[in-house]
């Protein structure tokens, strides 16, 4: 008799297996619905399509350019509409939600603060409100039967002048739900080096942060957040793929930035249907993912942008053992990467694989048993050989 955990998950069980999501912005993962409803309400008229199915096939089609820097216009009408504490409260409380719905257990989402100020309210008023609707969130998944945990990363844009304010505002909210800093933006012309004073106050501050790089620049922008500015993870990292030379035997030679990133077990935050969309890959069965993960390098599962990528999680998964036939023990790998590269407390971070997702893939990995014995006829009895 031989197991069914070699072979590929089915979508079920994806769904259910327990999931880390480390790179995930807010305004990047709107309900179309909620985009509409919040539109109406502040007056803004800007939506391209007012009904919620069209406008999120548009979101997916506009993002869908090849370009970094087309993809990012999208998030102009998300950002117009959440400029209210009650729009920041709603839309944190709805991804808390939607991801535990999907079977995530912890998420660590980023959102600029400096975006959502157009309306009057103060930098702090915006953390109190998303960290409160993380909190909501968060109840009514329990509500529905469902356990997440969710951080929040505040961002500084790269190509702005915020990034020490930002920094030390994410410090000030370090025990209140705010989990670690964040740089986000078009990499071209604007290199991590830029906001070298707010990574130095991070550092003395023993606080953590990731760093948007390697792309869209390439290796450059990797070499640069980890060797001048420090970054503890790399938001994407997939051009560390440019530093490794596969030979027509199969050999494969790793350059120095490439060793220094496995070696050290820097986190890679790969998004693989974003990349796809932003021209870092130009499909699943060729993204970086695969190669990155048979050679051991830190790699973790995202989804960058729920609406724009038209993605979650499962998604994100079934895409992935759909190419690389990859089975439960991947998406295990995957997902306990996640958890020991998140910015939580060691203690918390190993309670997280030792008491919810290592059990829960588990439970998966036994339900071929009850399966065949569910499947195996009784007999029936009969009186006259008694």
């Amino acid at each position: 008799m031989t197991s069914e955990f070699s072979n590929p998950p089915t979508p079920e069980q994806i769904r259910r297996a327990p999931k880390v999501l480390l790179h995930d912005h807010l305004d990047g993962g709107l309900r179309p619905a909620t985009v509409v409803e919040l539109a109406r309400d502040a007056n803004y008229g800007g939506l391209p399509e007012t009904d919620p199915e069209k406008l999120g096939s548009w979101f997916r089609e506009a993002a869908d350019s090849g370009s970094l820097e087309r993809y990012l216009e999208t998030f102009a009408h998300t950002c117009a509409v959440m400029q209210t504490r009650e729009a920041l409260f709603r839309v944190a409380a709805e991804c808390a939600e939607d991801l535990a719905a999907d079977g995530v257990v912890y998420a660590e989402i980023r959102y600029a603060p400096e975006q959502h100020l157009q309306s009057g309210l103060g930098l702090e008023e915006v953390v109190e409100a998303v960290n409160e609707g993380f909190r909501e969130g968060e109840r009514r998944a329990r509500a529905n039967g469902h356990r997440i945990r969710v951080g929040a990363l505040l961002t500084a844009m790269r190509h702005a002048a915020r990034a020490l304010e930002i920094a030390e505002l994410a410090n000030r909210y370090r025990d209140l739900g705010v989990v670690g800093f964040d740089i986000a933006g078009a990499e071209a012309g604007y290199p991590p080096t830029r906001h070298l004073d707010a990574f130095e106050y991070l550092k003395r501050e023993n606080n953590h942060f990731t760093i948007h790089a390697g792309e869209a620049f390439g290796l450059p922008s990797i070499w640069q957040a980890l060797q001048w500015c420090g970054a503890d993870r790399l938001g994407h990292g997939v051009r560390i793929i440019d530093d490794i030379e596969v030979a027509d035997d199969g050999s494969v030679t790793l350059g120095r930035l490439a060793s220094y990133v496995r070696d050290k077990r820097i986190p890679l935050e790969l998004c693989p249907s974003s990349n796809l969309q932003t021209g870092a890959a130009a499909s699943y069965a060729e993204h970086p993912i695969g190669l990155l993960r048979r050679l051991q390098f830190r790699c973790t599962v995202n989804t960058d942008n729920r609406l724009m990528s038209g993605t979650s999680m499962s998604r994100e998964f079934e895409h992935l053992v759909r190419t690389f036939r990859y089975t439960l023990d991947d998406m295990q790998w995957f997902t306990v990467n996640g958890m020991k590269s998140a910015f939580l407390p060691f203690d918390e971070r190993l309670a997280m694989i030792n008491d919810v997702i290592k059990p829960g893939y588990a439970e998966l990995r036994s339900e071929w048993l009850f399966r065949q014995s569910a499947a195996t006829p009784v007999p029936s009895r009969d009186p006259d050989a008694e």
